[in-house]
């Protein structure tokens, strides 16, 4: 019997001095050097890509917000409850639902109408909703057909408007992946750079 006790304690200190070493390397040291490359290697994606203006933060590189009145270019619309990144999401709407083609139309109609630009003109973008509710990007096509609204309410001469928009354009990643896109942010503080 004591010798099984013995055992006992022999393996129960192990394991306790088992949990004690992996507790130090996996919560404590394995977390330290992880946050530490981060910083050192990936410093503003590991900051959430934060971009700033006249000295304060205004945003995300990565997460879409909204922008209302006919001097900024629009975002894609968002699932997201007005780009609450709390509540990041989808509609799940499928693509046959009456809401969702409602929805869709509606929108349609008023881009088109917000831009002076007939219904087909305005991109899949501009009406829809990206998986997360929180894209950053528009195409360029739907910062296209933008282009004269924001030049008219900020009187400014469209082909300068336009010229910025190509100038803020990204293009595939790696040359092949992905689509071309804009971030809306990012163009919308070099409009306001602008005067």
């Amino acid at each position: 019997m004591t010798h099984q006790i013995t055992a006992f304690a022999r393996q129960a200190l192990a394991a306790v001095r088992a949990l004690v070493v992996l507790t130090i390397v996996l919560g404590l040291l394995y977390p330290l050097l992880v946050t530490a490359i981060g910083q050192l290697a990936f410093r503003d994606q590991a900051n959430g890509s934060r971009v700033s203006y006249q000295g304060r933060i205004v945003g995300s590189s990565l997460l879409g917000q909204g922008f209302t009145g006919p001097e900024w270019f629009h975002p894609r619309p968002s699932a997201a409850d007005g780009y609450d990144a709390s509540v990041s999401g989808g509609s799940n709407l499928g693509p046959a639902n009456p809401e969702l083609l409602r929805t869709v139309t509606e929108r349609r109609a008023q881009v088109a109408r917000e831009n002076g630009v007939p219904e087909s003109a305005v991109p899949a973008d501009a009406v829809t909703a990206s998986g997360s509710g929180l894209d950053p990007h528009i195409s360029p096509e739907y910062a296209a057909i933008q282009v004269n609204r924001v030049a008219r309410a900020r009187g400014l001469d469209p082909a300068r408007v336009a010229q910025l928009v190509r100038a803020h354009t990204q293009g595939r990643l790696l040359g092949f992946l992905g689509e071309p896109r804009v971030n809306v942010l990012e163009l919308n503080l070099a409009l306001e750079q602008l005067g």
